[in-house]
Formats: structure tokens, C-alpha cells, sequence
């Protein structure tokens, strides 16, 4: 990348070319050639303060560090029920979602885990900005000596450069892999000794745009474990896509943890430092970042001048009064989890109430009880009933003249029962209880996300494989007129027997005796009638026409009123008996279908509740509005 024409006066950036310098043999040498980290350095010092006489402040020794403690999460705060329902949300969602899908929720509870376990006392915040923008200028102003070397030369910092105001912050470095020989103590001085700004970390970046790739490289990596940061733009670059584009518009929910600092205002004439004030501050609310003004929670941004010193002091309170109110971790960390939230939305949030209403589960049972033969079971039935009565109460000349008729023809209702239902009957049933199973999985599985959706669809899929051969063994054991096993899936479709095979034989009535004597004693009376006319005729009994003719009419007549009243009587139980068949059926298919598909996409219906449960969890106290 071609260097920034940078005024040879300060203002520009840190990152990496000359590293060599930096960290190697100047390490641990700030321009004057003096050491000026580590306990040799605060021995030094304490040592010329003895010898002139003076009580020097002492800089507190690695010695004297406090145990590190479980960072920035107060007990009751909203902060720890968000990591737990994230951390359930995860695993209630690996059997659902795809590894990729849930990677960035895994990475923020990995890199929540690592921060609680690091110091509490500490504030890690990095300094980021593109080539030339004075960022390392900025960085050495905070910490009140030159530790991170500026010039022309492109790029200058390679990697990332600490400077650490208290003791106790190595495992924070660690966990940023910033080298031993890169961390540095401030100077004695007025920086190291502010109040504010003990337990301050600051960490200096290389160039986010640098021509190096391992240099962006590093600069994402630690951008992603920081606790915050200071963004350093020139009036040249603010507005460069790269900045905005790759990092603040993808990093806008973070806004109560980033600085944005407009350097090198000294280059600016007049009134124009405020008006590039102005145009990034617009750039800023165009990416989505909220701006903290007129105390409202936000980034804060604020013109300076690195070279001069021109606003730096105000940016040292502001960061010292972020620094002590020690909360920090908690927002980045509350931000990261808005973040991955946001990303989720898609695979957790439903367009409307999915799940299984009444209506649902009623049509459910409706077809499955079609595709059955409930209906036509029933029929059956009720046939069978008035059939079976008109046997047993009907005229023995009627039945005799019925069977004439009927004998031989394969639509007579004696031989319905028996006649198997058609091959496309068969199919025709299989698809039906197809068609069931795909509408419910369908009204079951409108509005939900994509994965739990196709969950749903999977479950009522799975659980139908084998529903047509168990409504046929149900249909069986349900006692249906006309059911029987076979092997094909459920036939269904015939009036008299929609599943062949022989009826069951309905009860018999407890009047049905009397109606069989009375029916028998008219058919004795029309043949004790007709002897008796016969023998007149061939002159064995007196003449006498009346009396026996008489007899023989009233068993004619009598034969045929009992057999009517019979079937009178029988209508309503017939109708019962048919209904309870058809019910039974139902029931039997309902049980079945339930069992095999209801209950499965009802228990994917309740997994997604649940995690939708602690996906509202995770955002309810989101601090960024997502």
C-alpha cells in the first residue's frame, strides 16, 4: 500500500515495517534509550528518586499483584442468565441446526468463558486505525511515553504493541498472544500515576488496511477479544469503505464500547475540523452505530490532535472514566451476544403461532377415519344389523324368494361381505392416509424457521412409515363388519365390506325371541289354514271354506305385519349399532394416527418453544435493541 503522505511531524500511524526495531533490540527502550518496563525499570527509578533525595511515586510490582478475580459479571445482573439460555439454546439446537450455523454463538460463549475467568480489574482497549491515520501517535500520548514507534515508513507496528498501567493483566495479554517482549509499562510520570487510568490496558494495532495480510489478520483477532475500542480516523481516510464497510457497519451493536477519535485537527484551517466532525458523525449513524449524545448510551466521538496534544486530555478522562466504571467486559460481551442473536433470528424467530390446533388434529382424524373405511364400516354395519333381523323375523317365504334372486350374483349382499376390494382401492387408501399425514405436517409446520419446520415435516414423515398396515390390524381388532388384515395398506371404498372378509355377527336383540315365535305361529297358522282347505278339497274334512280360509289369512297377513313392525323396531339400533362401529373405527384410527404422528410433531413443537424460550431470554435484556 502506498504510504500517506503524513506530515513528518508525528502524526503518523504504527504499524509494522520497521518492527524489527520495535521488537527487537528497542523493545524495551523508549527514546532515550532508557528501559522503561518491568520491575528492573520501577528498581531504576526508585534508585536516582534515593539518590536525589526524592520520595519518587513507586509504580505497584508484579509482587504486589491482587489473585485475579471473575471479571465484570455482578451477581443478579442480566448478564449470566444470558450466557445460560444462549448456552442451552446452543445445545437444545445442535440435533436442528447445521455447525456453521451455530458457530458464532459457540465462539461468544468460548470467549465469555475465557474473559470471566481473567482479571476483573482490568480494562483491555485497543487502538485501531487505517495507515497514516496517527494511531501509534495517539497510543504513545495516552501512555505518556514514546512506547510504539511512528514515521513514514508503511508499515510500521507488525504486531500488536500493550502497555499495561497496573500489574496483574497477563493473562488478558495471553489470551490477545501479545508477545512478552511488546508489553510495556507507562513511564513514570503524570500517565502512570492516574487514578482514572489504573487497570487500563492498551493495545496498539497494526494497520487494519495494511498490505500484509497477516496484519489484518491480527487486527480481526483481537478486535474480537478486546474489551474495546479507539478507533483513529485522518480527515483523508474517515470516510474510507474499508473502515466502514468491514468493521464499524458489521460492529455497530458495540457502540457503547467503541471510541471514535477524528486525528490530526491541526492540519485542518478554520471551522473545518467540525464540519469532517459533522460528516462523520453522519457516516457513523448511516453504519447503524448509535451516537452517545446528550447522555444516551453510545459511541463516543470527539476531534483531537495526537501531535499537539489539542483534545487528548479530554479523550484520557473519558477513557478513565470508562476504565473505572469497570464494566466494559460485561457490555462487549452483552454486545456479542446481541450480535449472535441477530445472526440466530432467522433459524429461531416464527411468522405467526405455528403449532396444532383442535381444528388441525380433528381434520387429521377425519381423513385418517376416510382413508379407514369408518364410515362405510358403519354402513356396513347397520346392514349387517337389519339384515341379521330380517333373517330372524322375516317371513320364511320372503327370505326364500330373496335368496332366489340374489343366489349367483356378485353384487348380492350376502356375498358383498365377502368380495375383496380392487388393487386401485388399495392405492387409493394409501394415498389418502399419504395426503393426511402431509396436510397436518403442513398446518403444523406454517411460519416455523426453516430447520424446525423441516424437523416437523421429518417427524410426521418418519412416524407414518407403516400408518396404512396399522390402521388395517386397528380396523381388525376394532371389530369393523367387513375388516380384515392384509398386507397392501388400508382398503377402503366398498359400501357393504371396505376392508373384506366376513362380518362380525351383530348381538341379538332380547325381544327378537318373541318376534321369531310370533312370526313362527304365523307361518304355522297359514299352513294349519292351507291342510285344512286341502283337505276340504279332497273331501278328508267336512266342507267349510270360512274357518279355514280365515286361518290361513290371518297367518298370510300376520307374517308379513310382524316382519314390518320388525323392521320398525330395528331401525334405531341398526342406526346405533352402526354409529358405534363407525366410532370405534374412528377411535382406532385416531389412537393410531396420534401415536404415529401427533404426538411426534407435538414433541417437535414443544423443542421449539423451548428454544424459542431461550432465544427470548438471550435478547430480552439486549443492550443494543436488536
Amino acid at each position: 500500500m502506498t504510504a500517506v503522505t503524513d506530515q513528518d511531524n508525528g502524526n503518523g500511524d504504527s504499524n509494522g515495517g520497521g518492527s524489527g526495531k520495535a521488537a527487537g533490540d528497542t523493545s524495551g527502550r523508549g527514546r532515550d534509550g532508557r528501559w522503561d518496563d518491568g520491575l528492573i525499570a520501577r528498581r531504576a527509578a526508585a534508585a536516582e528518586a534515593d539518590e536525589a533525595g526524592e520520595a519518587a511515586p513507586r509504580a505497584p510490582a508484579e509482587d504486589d499483584a491482587e489473585p485475579q478475580v471473575e471479571a465484570y459479571v455482578p451477581s443478579g445482573g442480566p448478564l449470566p442468565p444470558r450466557l445460560d439460555a444462549l448456552r442451552e439454546l446452543v445445545g437444545l439446537s445442535r440435533a436442528r441446526l447445521d455447525r456453521d450455523t451455530l458457530a458464532e454463538a459457540g465462539r461468544v460463549l468460548d470467549e465469555a468463558a475465557a474473559r470471566q475467568r481473567l482479571s476483573s480489574r482490568h480494562t483491555v482497549i485497543a487502538v485501531a486505525g487505517a495507515t497514516g491515520s496517527g494511531k501509534s501517535t495517539l497510543f504513545n500520548a495516552l501512555a505518556g511515553a514514546p512506547i510504539s514507534d511512528t514515521g513514514l515508513r508503511r508499515p510500521t507496528t507488525s504486531q500488536p504493541i500493550a502497555c499495561s498501567w497496573t500489574d496483574g493483566a497477563a493473562g488478558l495479554l495471553d489470551r490477545l498472544a501479545v508477545p512478552g517482549r511488546l508489553r510495556r509499562r507507562p513511564h513514570p510520570g503524570p500517565a502512570a500515576f492516574d487514578e482514572a487510568l489504573q487497570g487500563l490496558v492498551l493495545v496498539d494495532l497494526p494497520d487494519h488496511d495494511s498490505a500484509a495480510t497477516e496484519h489484518r489478520d491480527q487486527v480481526d483477532r483481537v478486535l474480537a477479544l478486546v474489551d474495546a475500542v479507539i478507533w483513529v480516523v485522518d480527515p483523508e481516510k474517515y470516510a474510507d469503505a474499508a473502515l466502514h464497510e468491514r468493521y464499524l457497519r458489521p460492529l455497530a451493536g458495540h457502540a457503547e464500547v467503541t471510541f471514535v477519535v477524528l486525528n490530526q485537527t491541526d492540519r485542518l484551517p478554520g471551522e473545518a475540523a467540525d464540519l469532517v466532525l459533522d460528516d462523520l458523525r453522519r457516516l457513523l449513524d448511516e453504519d447503524g452505530i448509535a451516537l452517545g449524545e446528550h447522555g444516551e448510551p453510545g459511541a463516543t466521538v470527539m476531534s483531537l490532535s495526537a501531535l499537539t496534544g489539542d483534545g487528548v486530555p479530554e479523550l484520557r478522562e473519558m477513557v478513565g472514566r470508562f476504565v473505572q466504571d469497570r464494566t466494559a467486559a460485561t457490555r462487549r460481551l452483552s454486545a456479542d451476544i446481541d450480535a449472535a442473536a441477530a445472526r440466530l433470528r432467522p433459524v429461531y424467530v416464527a411468522e405467526g403461532r405455528p403449532g396444532l390446533g383442535e381444528r388441525a388434529r380433528e381434520e387429521f382424524t377425519d381423513r385418517l377415519a376416510e382413508a379407514v373405511g369408518a364410515a362405510a364400516a358403519g354402513q356396513a354395519a347397520e346392514r349387517e344389523w337389519r339384515r341379521n333381523a330380517g333373517r330372524a323375523c322375516g317371513t320364511p317365504w320372503l327370505r326364500l324368494w330373496r335368496w332366489y334372486e340374489n343366489r349367483g350374483l356378485p353384487g348380492s349382499l350376502d356375498r358383498m361381505g365377502q368380495a375383496l376390494t380392487p388393487p386401485e382401492e388399495e392405492l387409493t387408501a394409501r394415498q389418502r392416509v399419504e395426503q393426511a399425514v402431509r396436510i397436518v405436517a403442513d398446518d403444523a409446520a406454517d411460519g416455523l424457521p426453516g430447520p424446525w419446520a423441516q424437523a416437523v415435516r421429518e417427524a410426521a414423515f418418519n412416524g407414518a412409515k407403516g400408518l396404512p398396515e396399522a390402521l388395517d390390524e386397528l380396523a381388525v381388532k376394532a371389530g369393523a363388519p367387513g375388516a380384515s388384515k392384509r398386507g397392501g395398506g388400508t382398503e377402503a371404498g366398498q359400501a357393504a365390506a371396505p376392508l373384506g372378509g366376513r362380518p362380525a355377527k351383530p348381538p341379538r336383540p332380547k325381544w327378537w325371541p318373541a318376534a321369531v315365535l310370533a312370526q313362527v305361529s304365523m307361518t304355522l297358522l297359514q299352513i294349519f289354514g292351507g291342510l285344512w282347505l286341502v283337505g276340504q278339497i279332497i273331501g278328508v274334512l267336512e266342507p267349510g271354506l270360512v274357518t279355514p280360509a280365515l286361518i290361513m289369512l290371518a297367518g298370510v297377513v300376520g307374517g308379513p305385519l310382524v316382519e314390518w313392525s320388525c323392521a320398525a323396531a330395528i331401525r334405531g339400533p341398526a342406526r346405533r349399532y352402526g354409529q358405534d362401529a363407525e366410532r370405534r373405527l374412528r377411535e382406532a384410527a385416531a389412537g393410531c394416527g396420534r401415536a404415529r404422528v401427533l404426538d411426534p410433531v407435538a414433541a417437535e413443537l414443544v423443542r421449539y418453544r423451548e428454544v424459542r424460550e431461550r432465544y427470548v431470554t438471550v435478547t430480552e435484556f439486549s443492550t443494543t435493541g436488536r
